[in-house]
């Protein structure tokens, strides 16, 4: 009888302590990106988080950092490379500068609608693109979303291609998107998101742009006249992961890790569809004005050196790949 007791105790002890080691087991994933918790940022965020914790038993624990509270999104990005950050979803802006090829997903009117850009970057040419990342130091587990970009500015109505010039907008520190106001006449001024409202509320830049989904999760109405809906690039998000984090994970754990992923680029890509169905028509009534219709073959026209520009540099193969998706 003392033996069994002496069996049952061990086993217990042995029970006890397994269900400590799992507890302990747990790991914490660090998640940082520049915009609210109510923007299509914080929707993906939300949605990996739930769907990571499902998939692994919550053995991984995701911890946000929203608002840029971790810095910019270059600065995130690189942390995400050197390993001091686990991951970051970020938009595409600040990524050609560590991947280069990721800059051709920013030329100017290249997607016809957003059908076709989601086909091109859930296809064969978007899986290329995310398969660059590891010889940087980086892993991205699928691409997220923002929408098309639109410009906005305190000086005046951009009904033109003209009426671009002189204007101090802030852009991303993209080379892709400086070529294309620069061509337009524009003074294009790179200075990282946490700086941006500031900045215009100042008056030290004119104007900015990005999609409806940022416009009105950062509540630009507050701080800007006029709104243009340009369409001029269609703006994609990244969720990329630090190989320091992937490395170190089983197979079953870096499948789910990509599929939370997933779930987190669709919870984004609903989020932005959301957004521009009433984004709008917010903004509308929040008193900004609105340029709506605008003759895009105009825009393209006067685009046509940056375009040159970019076949160089992407080769107009690629380009036209890209085009050429139906």
């Amino acid at each position: 009888m003392g033996i069994m007791r002496t069996a049952a105790a061990a086993f217990l002890a042995a029970g006890i302590l397994a269900a400590g080691a799992t507890a302990s087991a747990q790991t914490t994933v660090k998640v940082g990106y520049a915009l609210a918790p109510n923007s299509h940022y914080g929707a993906g965020a939300k949605a990996f988080e739930d769907e990571l914790a499902r998939l692994t038993g919550g053995r991984f624990k995701v911890e946000q950092f929203p608002s840029s509270a971790l810095g910019g999104e270059r600065e995130m990005v690189e942390s995400v490379q050197l390993g001091t950050l686990d991951m970051v979803i970020t938009s595409t802006g600040p990524v050609a500068n560590f991947v280069p090829e990721v800059g051709i997903t920013d030329i100017p009117f290249l997607f016809r609608d957003t059908t076709h850009a989601r086909t091109v970057l859930d296809g064969p040419i978007g899986q290329e693109i995310l398969s660059k990342f590891p010889a940087r130091n980086l892993v991205a587990l699928a691409w997220g979303e923002q929408g098309f970009r639109h410009l906005t500015n305190n000086a005046r109505a951009v009904a033109a291609p003209g009426d671009m010039r002189g204007l101090k907008l802030r852009t991303m520190e993209n080379q892709v998107h400086m070529t294309a106001f620069r061509t337009l006449g524009a003074n294009p001024t790179p200075m990282a998101w946490p700086e941006v409202v500031t900045g215009l509320r100042q008056g030290t830049i004119d104007g900015q742009e990005n999609p409806i989904s940022v416009i009105t999760s950062a509540r630009l109405h507050e701080v800007q006249k006029h709104i243009t809906l340009t369409r001029h690039v269609f703006s994609p998000a990244l969720l990329i992961l630090s190989p320091t984090v992937f490395n170190r994970l089983n197979d079953a754990d870096k499948a789910a890790f990509r599929q939370a992923a997933a779930v987190g680029s669709k919870a984004m890509r609903d989020f932005v569809d959301d957004v521009e169905r009433r984004g709008v028509a917010e903004l509308k009534a929040a008193g900004m004005a609105v340029v709506e219709g605008i003759d895009t073959a105009q825009f393209q026209q006067a685009l046509a050196p940056a375009y040159a520009e970019y076949a160089r540099r992407f080769g107009q193969a690629a380009i036209d790949r890209i085009r050429d998706v139906k």
